[in-house]
């Protein structure tokens, strides 16, 4: 009995000893095999993390990981009316009618523990600061900052104006989980955070969204993507046609075929007529 209890104590003393001995590869199986069994935050995910980090500190792929545990762990979700038919560019998750007959929508929104975003955040940032090349990083901390300021992406904006200097400054070969950024890829991502900004519908997103357009307009002076932006930002949130129809014109002379910018002069010249016979 005494042989067994003692042999007990030796093989828990000699856990740690066995999680140091493996290798990123194998931490890495572990987590894997643990997130498919419980989820990203689920039981049993944290104590693989920090034998994992303890091991291997500096070890990217970890502090990714790390970074996921935290960032799902803080989040959940509190239901909000408001009353319009989207908020934060999303429909609502149930739409119901009051007394009067006025549509009542409820919203599913997140909600972040304040100090599990911010372990979640120090985790990616040193990520990235051990491999600024690897763009999945930079892409993980603008989602998370999206989906954390809501009506205010005040931080994600600054996170993506970064990002867009890095790659004009640096002009780094941009890694991407298992593969190297393709041409016209970083326009792209960079395109498609627009787009989630200005779905936002707020002040903040649609200034966001025209800060980020006319950055990448100082080095793509000729892309019409970038010029419709400006455009939509005139027309869409400050209503001032003129100055919107002056950017789709601009991008028509680039490029004939631009679709959006044609389209919106059309609907503007609607709005004016329709304004000239009221």
């Amino acid at each position: 009995m005494k042989e067994m209890k003692a042999l007990s104590i030796i093989a828990a003393l000699l856990l740690p000893v066995a999680a140091m001995a493996q290798t990123p590869e194998e931490f890495k199986a572990t987590y894997d095999r643990q997130v498919q069994v419980a989820g990203t935050g689920g039981l049993g995910v944290r104590p693989i993390l920090e034998a994992w980090s303890a091991a291997y500190p500096t070890d990217t792929t970890m502090l990714e990981a790390t970074f996921s545990y935290y960032l799902t762990k803080g989040r959940t979700l509190s239901v909000e009316v408001h009353d319009s038919r989207r908020y934060l560019g999303n429909e609502p998750t149930l739409s119901l009618k009051d007394s009067t007959g006025r549509a009542v929508n409820y919203f599913q929104v997140p909600v972040y523990d304040e100090e599990a975003f911010a372990r979640s955040q120090s985790c990616i940032r040193q990520a990235i600061v051990l491999a600024p090349n690897n763009i999945g990083y930079r892409f993980d901390e603008i989602a998370s900052l999206i989906d954390y300021e809501k009506e205010s992406p005040d931080m994600a904006a600054t996170a993506i104006l970064e990002l867009i200097d890095y790659n004009y400054s640096k002009h780094p070969s941009w890694w991407l989980t298992d593969r190297f950024l393709a041409p016209g890829e970083f326009n792209q991502a960079i395109m498609e955070y627009c787009s989630t900004l200005y779905n936002l519908g707020t002040p903040v997103g649609y200034e966001s969204f025209k800060t980020i357009s006319e950055r990448m307009l100082r080095e793509n002076p000729d892309d019409v993507g970038f010029i419709d932006n400006v455009g939509a930002y005139w027309q869409a949130y400050k209503k001032d046609y003129k100055k919107a129809a002056k950017f789709y014109k601009k991008a028509l002379k680039i490029d004939p075929d631009d679709y959006p910018a044609q389209a919106n002069l059309k609907l503007i010249d609607r709005i004016k007529s329709n304004r000239k016979k009221k």
